[in-house]
């Protein structure tokens, strides 16, 4: 994958299309990455012993990974490739410029 955790991405498709946020969790055989914030759903929490009353909790989903898009830390939108598998930096296409990772 391109990504990994603490990547900045924007959203190209879906409901969430345009938010940005920061990646907490990848999950590589899947191909799908969690994203902060954003694809919320609704899980219903059934009663149990810890918690004696149900409850519908608000969390994050996995989005697929096609469906984000690394955005630099100046907010352009530009491709970001990686250069050299060895030396792990990125770098932005539009501007040259390069970012550590």
């Amino acid at each position: 994958m391109k990504v990994k955790v603490g990547d900045t991405v924007k959203i190209i498709c879906g409901k969430d299309k345009g938010k940005e946020g920061k990646i907490i969790k990848t999950y590589k055989l899947e191909d799908k990455v969690v994203v902060e914030g954003l694809n919320m759903i609704k899980k219903h929490q059934k009663p149990g012993k810890a918690n004696e009353s149900g409850s519908i909790i608000d969390r994050e989903s996995p989005i697929h990974v096609s469906n984000v898009k690394v955005v630099s830390s100046s907010k352009k939108n530009e491709k970001v490739k990686k250069e050299e598998p060895k030396k792990e930096k990125k770098v932005i296409k539009k501007s040259k410029g390069e970012e550590d990772e």
